[in-house]
């Protein structure tokens, strides 16, 4: 009876374990630099990726705010990061992205508030669909739209504190994406109108980064676009119901969690010597080479005109 019921599950935890290290190496430690006197500013910063790399900067000395749309989370992070790391340099600071007034009232906030802006992390992403209040569509708006004006609004500061760098949070999804400048910011059609419009958002990311590196060349101002590896975070929580009893145990089993898909990201924002390949895509394996249409500096071209027009810049 009751110890064959034990010994079952002794033996599934086992292959689970076997199962998630032999099949995803041990993650590699990563020697990361002093951060004293530096601040750097994570969306989304009160959960997943973004308080895994809002912490891990913190520990590192450096000056953390969490710019998220919860007050009640962000808060909460931060204190628990501020209890984690002994750094109390960590301020929760209001940002939602589905609001392009709320950008501009956090960009106008925080440059009164913060003399210095070293790191930009635009981490915060949704994978739901809908319509903002500025009648974009949800994951193009707060994945691209949202941070392309928050990044533009922060641009100055960034360059007068240079070197620093912006680093971007995108997706291998990309590869599904297609953008066409006419209809941007408009939801697609079709059955998977929700993951195509994912996909086109992250596919924005890895452009703009691009775009952006060309743009700020000579002014120590430096991008990257990160493909953070499958991660396990709340961003499942918008799965279709039919599709939630694949993904969660294959998540549970396969995905990273948090603080290895962070990883990549810090690299980004903290590894020396990474200024001459600004603009690039990168995973945990290092630089690695976009999607054609990752690549294609005629669309990032027009991607960043239609979307300085959007937000009316």
């Amino acid at each position: 009876g009751m110890e064959w019921v034990l010994l079952a599950v002794g033996l599934l935890l086992a292959l689970y374990t076997l199962l998630r290290h032999g099949l995803r190496g041990a993650p590699r430690p990563r020697c990361r630099p002093e951060l004293r006197g530096r601040t750097a500013i994570v969306t989304g910063g009160s959960s997943g990726i973004g308080a895994a790399a809002a912490l891990e900067l913190a520990r590192c000395g450096a000056r953390v705010i969490l710019a998220t749309r919860s007050a009640r989370r962000g808060e909460a992070a931060a204190s628990r990061i501020r209890r984690e790391t002994g750094n109390n340099e960590v301020q929760f600071m209001h940002l939602d992205l589905a609001s392009l007034r709320s950008v501009r009232a956090f960009a106008s906030a925080f440059l009164r508030q913060e003399p210095k802006l070293h790191i930009l992390i635009n981490n915060a992403g949704v994978s739901a669909g809908g319509t903002t209040e500025d009648g974009f569509s949800l994951p193009f708006q707060v994945n691209h739209l949202g941070h392309f004006l928050l990044t533009q609004l922060l641009l100055e500061r960034l360059r007068s504190c240079a070197p620093s760098r912006v680093v971007i949070v995108a997706s291998s999804a990309h590869c599904a994406g297609r953008l066409r400048p006419e209809s941007l910011g408009r939801p697609p059609s079709g059955l998977f109108s929700t993951f195509q419009d994912y996909c086109d958002s992250k596919l924005a990311n890895v452009l703009h980064a691009r775009e952006l590196a060309t743009r700020e060349q000579g002014t120590q101002v430096t991008c990257y676009a990160v493909h953070p590896g499958f991660v396990n975070t709340s961003l499942f929580r918008h799965a279709p119901l039919w599709l939630k009893p694949v993904l969660l145990p294959l998540a549970w089993l396969l995905f990273l969690d948090a603080s290895e898909g962070a990883q990549v990201v810090l690299d980004c924002a903290t590894q020396d010597g990474l200024e001459p390949l600004s603009g690039r895509y990168f995973t945990d394996c290092g630089p690695r080479l976009p999607w054609p249409a990752g690549r294609d500096d005629r669309l990032a071209r027009a991607l960043w005109e239609g979307s300085e027009r959007l937000v009316g810049l």
